[in-house]
């Protein structure tokens, strides 16, 4: 479909990033920063929803110390972000942070991002020049009228050379815009400048519907193009929500193991049960499933149809592993292709649970 850029390769704790690696997601925590407990707790749902890393603020060095706290019993590297106060990033080195995330636009001058470099370098932490347009310095606004990708790219390449004049090359870097055609812009010409690997995002994208297509269509388009290592899918709603977006994203692209796949129809005025909210129960079921299954079962995770009615569900159901077709109030069940039953609604999402479980058990339909 494509070739991927090749990046420099780094590393974020265990975690590869550049260099021809698996393409991660991230997120960022939403909990207090100052509260161990519901920090650890955030992580390891954004963990157990697939996220690769996770990202937490650290806004004054008391918040350093708590991320050392959750670090202990975190399953994924975690990322501290800093603004403002250069000495957060020193705090949070000492506290056993994974990687740094860093903005250009708010973290002062040179002596700061060399302080940094340095503490970096001695911890063997990568770092991340993160450019938002929201808060771009005021020299480059100045300059180029607007926060503009030409301004997004010439922040994030400046403080590139800070880091790289202080011998510092474990670096990442990120140009986010709110707007697709921004973002798009930024990211195609960094990518022609820089060999740092790219994380790639859409700020402040909005809700879940309209921030998951800004972010589904900004970050498509570049993945396709073969730009991008890391991407987290930023919306004002739940941390695991980015983390099931960014992994949807990916799924589409070819990018990561397919994982649960749910094919499921709009529905009509000829539907006479509940689609709406058995397909969400079902795609809800499968993806504890799919978590809770080895590696090789999830390389050959059955696929699923829950459909409405006669018109395409038996023809969707012959090309599905295991299927609901919509009657009166009920379903009619299809495992490998062929008819299995029919089932009550109430009972529908546990006949598709007990089959692909079952089906996970021996061989696929067409496989011997």
């Amino acid at each position: 479909m494509f070739t991927r850029d090749q990046t420099r390769a780094l590393r974020i704790g265990s975690l590869p990033l550049g260099g021809g690696a698996p393409v991660s997601v991230q997120t960022m925590a939403t909990a207090d920063p100052h509260d161990a407990a519901a920090l650890s707790a955030e992580v390891l749902r954004c963990a157990a929803a697939g996220a690769d890393l996770v990202r937490l603020t650290v806004p004054d060095v008391a918040a350093a110390r708590v991320l050392g706290e959750v670090r202990r019993t975190s399953p994924v590297p975690l990322v501290a972000d800093i603004h403002f106060d250069h000495r957060c990033a020193l705090a949070a080195l000492e506290a056993g942070a994974d990687a740094l995330r860093l903005n250009p636009g708010n973290i002062g001058g040179r002596a700061n991002i060399q302080a940094v470099a340095r503490a970096a370098r001695a911890k063997g932490v990568p770092v991340r020049v993160g450019v938002n347009g929201g808060s771009l310095e005021r020299d480059l606004l100045a300059k180029h009228g607007a926060a503009t990708a030409a301004a997004l790219v010439e922040s994030a390449l400046r403080h590139v050379k800070l880091l790289e004049d202080e011998g510092f090359r474990d670096i990442a870097v990120s140009v986010k815009a709110s707007d697709v055609p921004r973002t798009l812009a930024a990211y195609r010409q960094l990518a022609e400048r820089t060999d740092c690997p790219l994380h790639l995002g859409v700020t402040e994208a909005g809700t879940f519907v309209p921030g998951t297509v800004r972010s589904s269509v900004a970050l498509g388009v570049l993945l396709a193009e073969g730009v991008g290592d890391t991407v987290r899918v930023s919306l004002t709603d739940r941390p695991e929500r980015e983390v099931q977006v960014g992994l949807e994203i990916l799924r589409a692209l070819g990018l990561r193991e397919p994982g649960p796949s749910v094919t499921s129809c709009p529905t009509c005025g000829r539907t006479k049960a509940d689609v709406f909210s058995v397909a969400a129960a079902v795609e809800d079921a499968l993806a504890r499933e799919f978590q809770a299954a080895v590696p090789s079962v999830r390389r050959t995770f059955p696929r699923v149809a829950v459909m409405g009615c006669a018109v395409n569900g038996p023809g969707e159901a012959r090309g599905a592993d295991v299927a609901l077709c919509g009657g009166d109030g009920d379903f009619l069940l299809y495992v490998g292709g062929k008819p299995a039953g029919r089932v009550l609604q109430d009972g529908a999402v546990a006949a598709v649970v007990d089959a692909v479980r079952r089906l996970n058990a021996g061989p696929r339909k067409g496989e011997r």
